[in-house]
């Protein structure tokens, strides 16, 4: 499951964090993943949600938080999902220093990586790579850049050539660049959403749930050894949604 689950603002009124954080808790136990990507969200709202899904941890062990910083971030479940290594990459000229800004980002842009032995059958004692990414949401060579970046630095980290899920808010259509480079580059990698031949929908919203002027800019893609058996955008809600985008889940087979 990968949600943009909105940074904490008090312009937002009605739909700020404390008014909407329970139903995104919903959201999550209704699906139960055994992975959940979040987008935004400082370290008080991360932390805070943590303690709402308390049968998840948070893969964060390698990480010194910078308090005005927003963190892609992965859950998961110790249950199922045994963590091995975790990092942030950042995406700039120095990927490895955090808070790094480059390429006329609006803002220093990163994601985060972790490793997982998988402990439950059937697909007991293999290992998977998950990479949880958010780019700049203006300029679209900017978001060119930091998926460059991203590519050239997992290239270094998967040395052993481990299944991956590459999931997050890319900021773009899949008709553009950023999603052509990505299967051009990674071409081990496929789009879930094309091999099940969903209709194209848009997976933002101002929290009202319409998308229909808008693009699918959050992803779920993955290796080729995951077969997709479901994909799909949770439109769950009750007073209010989770956030201003739908979240995405996926069920695959390894």
């Amino acid at each position: 499951m990968t949600a943009n689950i909105r940074f904490e603002n008090p312009n937002d009124g009605r739909f700020n964090w404390p008014h909407r954080k329970n139903v995104l808790k919903k959201s999550i136990d209704l699906f139960s993943p055994d992975i959940l990507g979040t987008q935004e969200g400082r370290m008080p709202q991360l932390h805070d949600l943590r303690t709402l899904i308390t049968n998840f941890d948070l893969a964060d062990i390698h990480r010194e938080w910078i308090a005005e910083r927003m963190y892609p971030c992965l859950f998961y479940n110790p249950q199922r999902l045994l963590l091995r290594e975790s990092g942030d990459i950042w995406l700039s000229q120095t990927p490895d220093i955090a808070g790094s800004l480059s390429f006329d980002s609006a803002f220093p842009r990163l994601c985060t990586w972790a490793t997982f032995d998988i402990m439950k059958a059937p697909a007991r004692d293999k290992t998977i790579m998950i990479i949880n990414t958010h780019l700049d949401h203006i300029l679209p060579a900017t978001r060119l850049s930091q998926i460059q970046v991203l590519i050239e630095e997992i290239k270094k980290i998967n040395a052993l050539q481990l299944p991956i899920i590459l999931m997050g808010d890319f900021n773009e259509a899949p008709e553009g660049p950023v999603y052509k480079t990505i299967l051009n580059q990674l071409p081990e990698i496929r789009d879930p959403w094309k091999e099940l031949k969903l209709k194209e929908e848009g997976s933002h919203h101002n929290f009202d749930g319409n998308n229909t002027d808008n693009s699918r800019i959050d992803w779920i893609l993955a290796s080729k050894q995951l077969t997709p058996k479901e994909l799909y955008l949770d439109k769950y809600h009750e007073s209010t949604f989770p956030s201003d985008h739908f979240p995405l889940k996926g069920v695959f087979k390894l």
